[in-house]
């Protein structure tokens, strides 16, 4: 999982040093819990991550130790390595697999010689370059802000590296250049701004939910073939890649799966492991459309050997923003990739969920059938006597021809009989009597 992002070819000024990409080395830790296979796989997702960002990795470095070392993480004799290790390479950035304390940043940047980057910065950095919208860019900013607001206490250092490369851009990085008191102002205008947004969106999905159309949310681990998926549902050329968090600003269309049977579907956010919390925090707003969601696909790459972590780690983020709780279909994707025996035993593990090929379109018919039948979106006939003289009763009958599939409609002094085949999620509402 090391694609590049777009345009990261022709990278420009905002994401290079000088002339050329920055040239990265990547820290790892290898403890007794993990193991190496388990270090290695994470070192291997975030050259993924770095290749996003527009960094060349030139060095990967791992060190065993059952724990952190509070003052540089690595020991002090493994940092002297590292610093060497560095010079050789010709690495100019230093990444670490993990989320470092402000003082261990601090002494590693003084001891190394080096900008020093965790993962979460760079995670931050690289939703910094995804973000298209005014709302994306906010809720980037805030992670930012809270994010670096303790690692700027005392800290001059990091205030000089300010708006040189990566780990360094994005829209709050002219505010961090003031002092506490200032970023305080700029987090709770933020705050205040991604607050209204949250009510518009509430708005919005108040509407959407008069129409009663349900609503689909697509999630996975970056990279399972989400907006591929989305594409292929709603008929949308969404951009889709190979390179991670392409998709930062959620999409949302009216999709057809069936006559007068449709769904809300959105494309959002990809997870990741160990994605930042105060990210998760920042992005809530947005996230809502799954939180608020009637049924979530779980997009899973089975072709990924780690796909099982990634369904863990999934699992967690939807934890954390509550929607543990929403109705799920699993969508093993990618299914043309994997072997006989291991669909065997993917399918005894998971027999309910649909396997398909986005990219090919094989089973996703299959996969609109399950979600009629998750959604009941299948119909049952019946047939509804209304008076037409009556204003409530000419609204239902309105209600009833935007929502159902009428079969006759006959008139009989004042009175009116519809035959319809409503789908079962809506037979209480449209059916039932109001209150005279």
């Amino acid at each position: 999982m090391s694609g590049r992002g777009e345009n990261a070819g022709s990278a420009s000024s905002e994401w290079v040093t000088g002339s050329a990409p920055q040239r990265a080395a990547l820290v790892g830790l290898v403890t007794s819990s993990g193991g190496r296979t388990e270090a290695e796989q994470s070192l291997a997702e975030l050259e993924g991550l770095a290749n996003a960002a527009g960094a060349e990795v030139v060095l990967r470095f791992l060190q065993e130790r059952p724990k952190p070392d509070p003052a540089t993480f690595l020991g002090s004799g493994k940092v002297e390595l590292l610093r060497a290790a560095c010079d050789e390479a010709g690495a100019d950035l230093i990444i670490f697999d993990n989320e470092l304390t402000p003082a261990q940043l601090r002494n590693l940047e003084r001891e190394t010689h080096q900008p020093v980057l965790d993962r979460t910065q760079l995670i931050l950095d690289i939703f910094a370059r995804r973000a298209r919208t005014r709302e994306g860019q906010m809720q980037v900013e805030l992670a930012q802000l809270k994010y670096l607001m303790p690692r700027l206490v005392g800290s001059s250092a990091a205030l000089s590296r300010l708006g040189g490369g990566i780990g360094t851009r994005g829209p709050g990085e002219t505010k961090l250049e003031t002092d506490r008191r200032r970023i305080r102002h700029r987090i709770s205008t933020i705050t205040k701004q991604i607050a209204d947004v949250k009510r518009r969106r509430a708005q919005l999905r108040e509407r959407r939910q008069e129409g009663m159309t349900p609503s689909v949310a697509l999630v996975g681990y970056t990279n399972a073939g989400k907006t591929t998926l989305f594409n292929r549902l709603a008929n949308e050329t969404a951009v889709a890649s190979n390179a991670l968090f392409v998709t930062l600003d959620p999409l949302i269309r009216v999709v057809r799966l069936a006559e007068r049977q449709e769904i809300l579907l959105s494309d959002t956010v990809g997870f990741i492991d160990r994605l930042p919390h105060g990210l998760v925090a920042a992005f809530r707003a947005t996230l809502e459309e799954v939180t608020e969601a009637d049924l979530l696909l779980h997009v899973i790459d089975v072709s990924n050997p780690e796909h099982e972590r990634h369904i863990e780690a999934v699992n967690r983020v939807l934890g954390e923003i509550d929607a543990q709780d929403v109705p799920m279909l699993l969508v093993f994707n990618k299914w043309d990739a994997v072997t006989a025996d291991e669909r065997l035993r993917l399918k005894a593990r998971a027999p309910a969920a649909i396997p398909l090929s986005a990219q090919s379109g094989e089973g996703v018919d299959e996969l609109r059938q399950a979600i009629m039948q998750r959604l009941s979106l299948e119909t049952q006939r019946v047939t509804l006597e209304f008076d037409e003289q009556d204003e409530s009763d000419r609204q239902r009958i309105a209600r009833l021809y935007r929502h159902a599939s009428v079969r006759s409609h006959h008139a009989t002094e004042g009175r009116v009989s519809i035959e319809a085949d409503i789908p079962r999620r809506l037979l209480g509402r449209l059916t039932a009597v109001p209150v005279r």
